[in-house]
């Protein structure tokens, strides 16, 4: 089961115990979870308690290796989510959506709220997003709720409330139950669902409220984990944990907990995140591959080096790994490189039984292809064909930007074709992005005239557009669509001040681009996306400009985003790019809890105010 583990070699005389398994092995190599891995230290035990994350050192010898192939870990992006198939963490807190409740709707349902609240989407956002699909689910419901969620599913209750204007949300609802219509837990439910699917956030939690105020429905953990998300997302972390607290102690169970640490590893607060999982485990709840897989996505983000402290715990709990833990694991070798350890890790998902789906294929797929292995990548992606593409249609949305990597013009072409008669509207999407990577910008805008012809389309349809755009550095062309999306009435909210940014960044204007950016949080009162904050504090950092870089850096923390590596390799970048001394820099890291990699060792080195050189050895 845990042929994972052989994915990497192992080293010799390295000594480490987890003390509760009385059980001595080396570490196998984790070099491509972070610079300077060093010793994977073991994770100690405490008297009653889960063992915590932090790591010590043993003597024990260590006689027999462990390697990283024969042993894998749990598991969810999309990643946008491969996310392809669900890109909230909570879409299944509530009842399973029955079959007949799932039938196909018009895309023109897809509208935005003016409380939606647009979750951050990081660099890896294919394996994340995959990673949120799984979470709430047992194992025994996963495949049979996939297949339902290839079809849209809606809801009356939705609709009424979705399209209704100038009413609130509760009116709506007390009209809706004086005229004799049923409040069930099925119709609330699929609602939900719907909202949730729309990142809807903000009127989902409306709908939350009334139902406990109203008292229709005698509530469930998995309502209280369901509002508590919601609240997290529309209102902030504080309050979500003022409601956790006021949760009774009957219902604060497995489900809660489990709404509050994928919150916190959202937020990215590895703290309160790995308090919570100790305290999960305090409260004698079983060990769940969510949990772990929660971890496995907060490390691969942050701390790539406790992976391995991750992956020996789950083996110690015989936790077994799922779709998440293989495709987290396979995201964290390819973007590192190693591409033999990802096609082991494939190896011991194969020899597990799990045949890799869509989203892992198109994970491997990206990762050959931005590793040169053009004919790999061509040999996965006709793999996803599935031998007749128009029978395995739903394989067209990621085959097309992923063609359009490896500069297939061609096959994207072919495979639009496919489409063609009767797109969806994802499809169409994915075909603005592929003509954009293959710089066919006309093809990509007629695939949008036709789209905006077909659906009413919302500002993050035009966003796709506005990418490729960007990405084309065509300022003028980008100015006119924004225009058009305001002269549409459609809300311009984090996700197109994203696409704004990197409008004028990619054009040269990084001044203009920080101006939006900062005009329109402060207008708008919305947290900016990180990578919008990126795309500044890159530019400002290549360029040697240490006031901006800090300044940016600054706004990150104001808006909530915690320390990460990247923020501060751009920060010592800037200053040794600017040749500017970085008075105690060390102690800035050392608070913020980041340990520098090799790299960032020699820039510190670098710009060291007291360093020593030849030259002033000798004027000394």
């Amino acid at each position: 089961m845990w042929a994972l583990r052989r994915a990497s070699h192992p080293l010799k005389n390295h000594r480490f115990s987890i003390s509760i398994l009385r059980v001595h092995s080396p570490k196998p190599d984790w070099s491509c979870f972070g610079d300077n891995a060093g010793i994977v230290e073991s994770c100690q035990a405490t008297s009653g308690r889960y063992p915590s994350l932090e790591r010590s050192y043993c003597s024990t010898s260590l006689t027999h290796r462990l390697s990283m192939g024969s042993r894998l870990l749990s598991s969810q992006p999309g990643a946008e989510s491969s996310g392809e198939e669900e890109e909230d963490a909570f879409s299944e807190l509530e009842e399973p959506v029955s079959t007949k409740a799932v039938q196909k709707v018009d895309s023109a349902d897809e509208s935005e709220d003016e409380l939606v609240s647009e979750p951050e989407l990081s660099a890896d956002e294919d394996a994340e997003k995959a990673s949120q699909n799984e979470f709430d689910l047992p194992e025994n419901e996963m495949e049979s709720t996939k297949k339902k969620s290839r079809k849209r599913a809606t809801s009356k209750l939705f609709e009424a409330i979705n399209s209704a204007s100038g009413l609130s949300v509760h009116q709506i609802l007390d009209k809706w139950v004086e005229d004799g219509k049923e409040i069930n837990r099925e119709e609330i439910s699929l609602a939900m669902f719907n909202f949730r699917k729309r990142r809807i956030y903000g009127k989902a939690l409306l709908l939350s409220e009334w139902l406990d105020s109203s008292k229709r429905l005698d509530p469930t953990e998995g309502d209280y984990a369901s509002r508590l998300d919601l609240i997290a997302k529309v209102r902030g972390l504080p309050k979500a944990e003022s409601f956790f607290n006021k949760i009774p102690e009957s219902f604060r169970g497995e489900l809660v907990h489990r709404s509050l640490l994928a919150n916190y590893v959202t937020a990215s607060n590895v703290t309160k995140a790995e308090e919570t999982f100790n305290k999960m485990r305090d409260r004698g709840f079983s060990p769940q591959s969510f949990s772990f897989n929660q971890l496995l996505l907060l490390y691969k983000r942050l701390d790539k080096k406790k992976i391995a402290d991750v992956l020996l715990l789950m083996e110690k709990e015989n936790v077994k790994p799922t779709m998440l833990t293989y495709r987290l694991l396979i995201d964290t070798k390819g973007q590192s490189n190693d591409i033999t350890g990802m096609e082991k890790i494939v190896d011991a998902m194969k020899a597990e039984g799990i045949k890799p789906d869509i989203g892992t294929q198109a994970l491997l797929a990206k990762h050959y292809a931005s590793s040169g292995l053009i004919e790999k990548a061509k040999a996965v992606l006709k793999e996803m064909e599935g031998g007749d593409l128009k029978k395995h249609w739903w394989a067209c949305q990621s085959l097309l930007p992923l063609y359009a990597d490896i500069g297939e013009a061609d096959e994207v072409e072919r495979v639009w074709k496919v489409c063609e008669p009767n797109p969806r509207l994802e499809e169409c999407i994915a075909a603005i992005e592929a003509w954009g990577k293959l710089k066919k910008i006309p093809e990509a805008e007629a695939i949008f005239e036709r789209m905006s012809k077909t659906w009413k389309v919302s500002s993050k349809h035009y966003t796709v557009l506005l990418k490729v755009y960007a990405s084309n550095k065509m300022l003028a062309k980008g100015k006119d669509l924004v225009k058009r999306m305001a002269d549409s009435g459609c809300r311009i909210g984090p996700f197109t001040w994203d696409s704004i940014v990197k409008l004028y960044v990619e054009a040269g204007e990084v001044e203009k681009a920080d101006s939006v950016l900062t005009k329109a949080s402060q207008q708008n009162q919305m947290k900016p996306m990180f990578s919008s904050y990126m795309s500044l504090l890159d530019h400002y950092a290549k360029r040697g400009d240490v006031h901006n870089t800090e300044k940016i850096l600054y706004r990150m923390r104001q808006s909530g985003y915690t320390s990460r590596i990247r923020q501060y390799q751009c920060l010592l970048n800037a200053y040794a790019k600017g040749k500017v001394p970085a008075y105690g820099i060390r102690e800035r890291l050392k608070v913020e809890g980041i340990t520098p990699t090799r790299s960032m060792e020699s820039q510190l080195a670098q710009i060291d105010p007291f360093r020593k050189t030849l030259v002033s050895d000798l004027l000394d």
